[in-house]
């Protein structure tokens, strides 16, 4: 079993659990992920690492409450147990000493994008991060991440904090001030990171985005989470999780995401009934 060490409410409807998994963390590295599950009868969900220390052997991953299985991770208190702790998973982000890069966290993908930033801090170089959210409540791990960037750009869609506006305005203001911007990593939801990948491309700058679509397994064996890549059909769990975001067909992704939507209202409807309502 895996124990729950901390638990913490970054913002409304998201939260923060630090996990010992000694094995998982010795090998955890930025970039990959874990699937969790929460008892015997639950889904196996995944969940990018948010950070790792192989010294205490434990494990972060913050998520957002969108349906049932969310909603009882969320219940979960410290001390209590995970029946399944699965990982590391998929490829870890190819970090290289290249100069001056920029990495852009949108939503809960402020969690993913740190130990990105923090890779690339470590290998010498000049980390620009760009975080945002539709308000300042959503906001979370500023601090964390300003630790490991030389500079941040915060952001909110109604203005409550930093810069009015979306991520991928901040990216236009950056690639616009400087050109020596090397290479960009970009996370958040689907549609953020499409339109981030537009702007990356527009100023010639080859941007990288991790995908986490419908999983199964997580090791290539169900194809579950199958996308199309530069025309293939590729496994985000196996072949990804990180791809050229120039080659993503984001259109079949998102419309492949909301695939399953009416069998999860119904999971959660019964859930809430069985729960008196919760």
């Amino acid at each position: 079993m895996y124990t729950i060490l901390k638990s913490k409410a970054l913002a409304p409807n998201i939260y923060e659990f630090t996990i010992r998994a000694p094995l998982v963390a010795k090998n955890a590295k930025a970039g990959q992920f874990v699937i969790v599950r929460i008892h015997e009868k639950g889904e196996r969900i995944p969940l990018t690492i948010a950070d790792f220390d192989k010294n205490e052997g434990t494990i972060t991953i913050v998520f957002q409450v969108v349906g049932k299985t969310t909603h009882e991770l969320s219940t979960l208190k410290e001390g209590d147990s995970l029946k399944d702790f699965v990982g590391p998973l998929g490829n870890p982000s190819e970090i290289e000493r290249l100069g001056s890069v920029l990495v852009v966290g949108g939503g809960v993908g402020i969690a993913p994008i740190f130990p990105i930033a923090r890779a690339l801090k470590e290998s010498g170089n000049h980390v620009i991060g760009i975080i945002g959210a539709r308000s300042s409540d959503l906001l979370f791990w500023e601090d964390k991440v300003k630790e490991v960037c030389d500079e941040l750009i915060v952001c909110t869609d109604d203005g409550s904090k930093g810069v009015k506006g979306f991520v991928t305005q901040a990216m236009e203001m950056v690639f616009k001030e400087k050109s020596d911007i090397k290479r960009c990593w970009a996370i958040g939801p689907l549609i953020m990171m499409k339109f981030a990948t537009q702007v990356a491309k527009k100023y010639n700058v080859p941007i990288t985005v991790s995908l986490n679509p419908i999983m199964v397994d997580g090791t290539g064996m169900c194809g579950a989470c199958r996308c199309t890549v530069g025309g293939k059909t590729l496994f985000a769990c196996s072949h990804g999780p990180e791809f050229d975001g120039t080659l993503v067909d984001f259109d079949e992704l998102i419309k492949r995401g909301e695939r399953f939507k009416e069998e999860e209202k119904i999971a959660w409807e019964r859930y809430k009934s069985m729960k008196g309502g919760a």
